[in-house]
C-alpha cells in the first residue's frame, strides 16, 4: 500500500510540474506584411512577453492576412481560433458603435494631440467597450494620417473627387465621407486595392504614404493630396477567454509589454513615413501637394451632426475635441 501511495504521489507531481512547465501559446494575426513598422512593434510585443514570462507566455504571430481579413480574424477572435489581433477602430466599429468616433475625418488635428489623447484614460475607457462582445484593448498603433491618392489628378479640393471612384474601408464613416466630398466610395479589402487601381476598377484610394511603397500603390498611382482627413488608431485587442488563461503578473507583463511596442512603434513608423515619401517621390514619380484643408472640413461637417446624436459618441468626440 505504501508503495502505490507514493507511486501515485511520484504521478502528481509530474502532472503539476508538467503543467507549470508548459508555455501558454497564443496565436496573434493581422493582414500587414511582415516589414510594416505595425508588425515590427508586434513582434517586440511578443518576445518582450516571452522574455519576461520565461517563456511561459508565447505568441506566435501570423501576418499578411494569412487567416483572413480584419472581420474574419475578429469573428476567429470570438470564437477562440486567434487570442489577439491588431484591428483598425473602422472594423471594430461593427463590434461597438462607440469606435464609429475614431472615423470621423479631422478628429485629432495633429499627431501630438492624437498621441496625447491615445496614451490618457479616454482610451483607457475605450479599451473596455468591446468587452461584451468577447474582446479588450491592449493598445493602440498610429495607423498614420490618412489622405487621398489618385491615378489621374491630383485632390486639392473637394470638387476634384467628383466622379472619381475612390477605394474606402468597408465603413459607414468612411463611406459618407467621400460622398459628402462629392466621390464615389469603393469598398474593398486592402489586399484588392493594388490590381483594382492596375484594371481601373477604381481610381484612387485613401491611405497613409506607406501604402505608396509598402503597398506598391505608387507603381499606379501619380498623386498624393496631403489633406489628412483622418487619423485612425489601430488597436491590439486580446479576447477575454485568453486574458482569462493568463495570470495576474503575466496579464500585468502582457499590458506592460504592448504598452512598450507603442512607443516602439512611434519612432519606426515616423521614419517609415519619412522612407516612403523619398522613396515614393524619387523612384516612383509621384507628385505630392498639400491643400487647404478648410473645405474638406467644412464637406464633412455632417458626420459630425449624424454621429453626435448617439450620446455615447457625442460623449467622446466631445472629450476628444476639448483634450489638450
Amino acid at each position: 500500500m505504501n508503495k502505490l501511495m507514493l507511486g501515485i504521489a511520484a504521478v502528481a507531481m509530474m502532472v503539476t510540474a508538467g503543467n507549470v512547465n508548459a508555455a501558454t501559446r497564443m496565436k496573434l494575426a493581422h493582414n500587414l506584411a511582415e516589414d510594416h513598422p505595425t508588425s515590427q512593434a508586434l513582434k517586440h510585443f511578443a518576445d518582450e512577453v516571452e522574455e519576461k514570462t520565461g517563456g511561459e507566455v508565447k505568441i506566435k504571430l501570423f501576418l499578411n492576412g494569412v487567416l483572413g481579413s480584419e472581420r474574419e480574424v475578429l469573428e476567429q477572435l470570438q470564437n477562440g481560433a486567434v487570442d489577439m489581433t491588431r484591428v483598425g477602430a473602422s472594423s471594430l466599429e461593427n463590434f461597438d458603435s462607440i469606435f464609429q468616433a475614431f472615423t470621423l475625418p479631422y478628429l485629432f488635428d495633429s499627431e501630438d494631440k492624437f498621441y496625447r489623447v491615445m496614451e490618457g484614460p479616454i482610451a483607457d475607457k475605450i479599451y473596455e467597450a468591446s468587452k461584451d462582445s468577447g474582446f479588450v484593448g491592449l493598445t493602440f498603433f498610429d495607423g498614420g494620417a490618412r489622405s487621398f491618392y489618385t491615378k489621374d489628378k491630383p485632390i486639392n479640393k473637394p470638387e476634384d473627387l467628383k466622379g472619381e471612384k475612390i477605394r474606402v474601408m468597408n465603413s459607414h464613416t468612411s463611406i459618407k465621407m467621400v460622398e459628402l466630398m462629392g466621390g464615389t466610395p469603393t469598398p474593398l479589402a486592402y489586399g484588392e486595392i493594388y490590381t483594382a487601381l492596375q484594371q481601373g476598377v477604381i481610381d484612387g484610394a485613401e491611405n497613409n504614404p506607406t501604402a505608396l511603397t509598402l503597398g506598391r500603390h505608387g507603381e499606379v498611382v501619380k498623386y498624393y493630396s496631403f489633406d489628412e482627413h483622418g487619423r485612425i488608431p489601430d488597436f491590439l485587442v486580446i479576447a477575454n477567454a485568453s486574458m482569462e488563461k493568463l495570470t495576474p503578473e503575466q496579464q500585468k507583463i502582457v499590458k506592460e509589454a504592448a504598452r512598450n511596442a507603442t512607443k516602439f512603434h512611434r519612432d519606426l513608423w515616423s521614419e517609415a513615413v519619412k522612407t516612403a515619401m523619398e522613396e515614393a517621390q524619387s523612384k516612383l514619380g509621384v507628385e505630392f501637394s498639400y491643400p487647404e484643408k478648410a473645405p474638406f472640413r467644412e464637406a464633412v461637417k455632417p458626420l459630425y451632426d449624424e454621429y453626435r446624436k448617439d450620446a455615447a459618441i457625442d460623449s467622446l468626440v466631445g472629450d476628444i475635441l476639448a483634450a489638450e
